[in-house]
Parts: C-alpha cells; structure tokens; sequence
C-alpha cells in the first residue's frame, strides 16, 4: 500500500467520529428545537390571552359620564325666590334685576345682600357668573 491510501480501518474511524460528530449537532438542534418549542408554546398562550383580553373589552359597554352629585340650595327663602326669578328669566341677570323681580326695594343693603345670595349660588355651581356680575343658570 502507498502512503496516500487509506486502509479499511481508517475509514471506519474516519466514518465513526463524523457519524458522532453528526449525531453531536442532531442532539444540539433537538435541544434548540426544544427550546423553540416551549418559546412558541408561551408566545401562544400569551397571544390568546391577549384575543381574549380584546374580546372582553370590546364588549363591555360604553362607560356612562359621572353625574355630578345635587347641589342642595340653602334652605333660606331668599334663595327660592331668586331660583324662582331666574327660572322666569330668559337671559342673564344682575343683582338690580333680581331685586328687581323679587318686589325688593332698590336700596345697596338689598342689592348688596342679593348680589353676595348670587355669588354663594355661583359658587355651589347652581348658578353661573357669565361676567363680572351677570348671572344666570349653567346649561346642560
């Protein structure tokens, strides 16, 4: 035999440790494979839970405004009957005015009391103050 071939027990040997060289990277791509698996296994589940998730909320019905809770007008009569006048009225007003329409003489102690009735009720929000003075009710 030369040198340069080789005997029948070389190529057994040759073909034996690339058969585990072989059998090495199958055993390495199943683990990877594995791993995969379980990756993907988890990436749909979380997927379902997601569609399920979407589900739900799509079919929760649309959430109502907060109503705003009653605003109690002070028992004082006085209040009545400004509510009264301005339930009447058809535009803003000022203190003269209501004075005006409540039969109070007009005389600044009454316009003065009249005007700070308008500001508490401005303040509780069951009247609005448009401008400087000018009251009237809040629009729906």
């Amino acid at each position: 035999m030369t040198g340069g071939e080789l005997t029948l027990g070389a190529v057994l040997a040759r073909l034996e440790e690339r058969e585990r060289e072989i059998a090495a990277q199958a055993e390495t791509t199943q683990e990877k494979i594995a791993e995969l698996t379980a990756l993907l296994d988890g990436l749909d589940k979380v997927t379902e839970a997601i569609r399920i998730t979407r589900k739900t909320l799509l079919e929760l019905p649309d959430p109502q405004p907060p109503v705003p809770p009653a605003v109690e007008l002070p028992d004082h009569p006085a209040y009545q009957q400004i509510m009264a006048v301005f339930a009447a009225a058809d535009a803003p007003l000022r203190a003269r005015a209501v004075c005006e329409a409540m039969d109070l003489e007009i005389a600044p102690n009454n316009v003065n009391n009249v005007r700070l009735k308008l500001k508490r009720l401005a303040e509780r929000r069951i009247l609005v103050e448009t401008e400087q003075g000018l009251f009237t009710l809040p629009r729906p």
